[in-house]
C-alpha cells in the first residue's frame, strides 16, 4: 500500500514537473512576451522575467524591444536640378508596442525597410544637389517624419534617420573640382591685390618720410646692400639714386638751338596756285626775250 502511494506521488510529481517545464517561459529584459490563446490575443503583455502559459493552448511570441540599426540600400535618382546621384542611408528604429508590431503588420522590419527606400527616392527627387551635400540635417528630419507617420500605427517608432553617402558621376566631380579651384584662385587674387594695396600705402608713407630726411634714403640703400651681401652673391648691384641723375641733368650745358626755316609743303600740279605760277613764269620769259629788232639801213651805211 505504501509503495503504491509512493509510486502515485512520484507519478504526480513527474506530471507536475513536466507541466511546469512545458508551461514555464523566461522573458529577457530587452524583450516583451505576447500571448495568443487559441489564436486570440491576450490582453496583457508579459514583462521580463519568469512567466507561465498553458501548454497546448497558449503560444508565447517574444518581441525584441532594442533599437534596430537597418541600412537602406543605395537608391539612384535624379535631383530637382537634373543631376543623377546615388544615396544610401541608415535607419534607427525600435518597437514601442509589441502587440501592435505583431498584429498590425506581417514583418515590421521588412515594412520599415521598404518604406525607407521609397521615402529616400522621394527625398532625392524633391531636393537639389547642394541640399544633399551641405544641408543633410534638414533632409534627415524630413526622412524621419516621412517614416514615422505610418510606422507609429505599426507599434514602431523611428528613432533617427541618417544619410550616409552621396555618390556623384565622375563628370560632376570634375566640374565641382574646377569650380572649387576657380573660387580659391579668385580668393587668392583678391587677397594678393589687397596686400598690394596695403603695401603701396605703406610705401607711399615711407616715401614721404624719406623726403623729409634725405639721409634715410642712403641708410635704406646701405641696408639693401647688406641684405644682398648676406646671400654670398658674387655680383653686387648698386642702384644709382634718382636725385644724382637729376643733378647731372641740371648741370649739363644746353646746346644752342639752330633755326631751320620751315620748308613749305609741295604744291600739287592740279591746284590753282600751281597753274597761276606757271602762267606767270611764261609771261616773264616773253618779256625778257622781247621782239626782235631789225638793223636800219642808215646804221649799216655808217
Amino acid at each position: 500500500m505504501i509503495e503504491e502511494v509512493l509510486m502515485a506521488a512520484a507519478g504526480a510529481g513527474a506530471a507536475i514537473a513536466a507541466y511546469v517545464g512545458a508551461a514555464a517561459r523566461v522573458v529577457k529584459q530587452y524583450e516583451r512576451g505576447v500571448v495568443f490563446r487559441f489564436g486570440r490575443l491576450r490582453g496583457e503583455v508579459r514583462k521580463p522575467g519568469f512567466t507561465m502559459i498553458i501548454p497546448g493552448v497558449d503560444r508565447l511570441h517574444k518581441v525584441n524591444m532594442q533599437i534596430v540599426t537597418m541600412p537602406v540600400p543605395a537608391q539612384e535618382g535624379i535631383t530637382r536640378d537634373n543631376v543623377t546621384v546615388r544615396v544610401d542611408a541608415v535607419v534607427y528604429f525600435k518597437v514601442v508596442d509589441a502587440a501592435e508590431a505583431l498584429v498590425r503588420v506581417e514583418d515590421y522590419k521588412f515594412a520599415v525597410s521598404q518604406m525607407a527606400q521609397t521615402s529616400l527616392r522621394s527625398i532625392i527627387g524633391k531636393s537639389d544637389l547642394d541640399d544633399l551635400l551641405s544641408n543633410r540635417e534638414k533632409l534627415n528630419q524630413g526622412l524621419e517624419l516621412m517614416l514615422d507617420s505610418p510606422a507609429i500605427g505599426w507599434g514602431v517608432q523611428i528613432d533617427r534617420v541618417e544619410i550616409k553617402d552621396v555618390s556623384l558621376p565622375e563628370t560632376m566631380k570634375r566640374s565641382m573640382a574646377r569650380q572649387a579651384e576657380a573660387d580659391r584662385e579668385r580668393r587668392a587674387r583678391l587677397i594678393n591685390a589687397d596686400a598690394e594695396l596695403q603695401a603701396s600705402k605703406k610705401l607711399a608713407e615711407a616715401a614721404h618720410q624719406m623726403a623729409d630726411a634725405p639721409s634715410a634714403l642712403q641708410l635704406r640703400l646701405l641696408q639693401t646692400v647688406m641684405a644682398v651681401a648676406a646671400e654670398k652673391n658674387s655680383t653686387l648691384v648698386l642702384p644709382i639714386p634718382v636725385e644724382l641723375l637729376r643733378f647731372l641733368e641740371r648741370a649739363a650745358p644746353t646746346p644752342p638751338a639752330h633755326h631751320v626755316p620751315p620748308v613749305p609743303p609741295p604744291v600739287p600740279p592740279w591746284s590753282e596756285a600751281y597753274l597761276a605760277g606757271r602762267a606767270a613764269g611764261q609771261n616773264a620769259i616773253e618779256d625778257l626775250t622781247g621782239t626782235s629788232v631789225e638793223p636800219s639801213p642808215h646804221e649799216d651805211g655808217g
